[in-house]
């Protein structure tokens, strides 16, 4: 069973042809064992992740500028 993903500290690429990003993540499984694979976003998809990753980066300065 896939527990979690995390990227994999590689580029993410766009793909002009396929209108599509790929991000390469890392699936977890309760085992302990990985696999590399390959998230594939399109355009819509990418425009939803950067508003998301943009309200997690504010939520973080917002906590780091509170804990002193």
């Amino acid at each position: 069973m896939i527990t979690h993903a995390t990227s994999v500290r590689r580029d993410i690429t766009y793909h002009h042809d396929d209108h599509q990003a790929t991000l390469p993540i890392e699936l977890h499984r309760s085992d302990g064992t990985t696999e590399t694979t390959t998230l594939i976003l399109d355009p819509t998809q990418l425009e939803v992740l950067y508003a998301q990753l943009d309200r997690a980066i504010g939520m973080r300065e917002a906590a780091v500028g509170h804990s002193g």
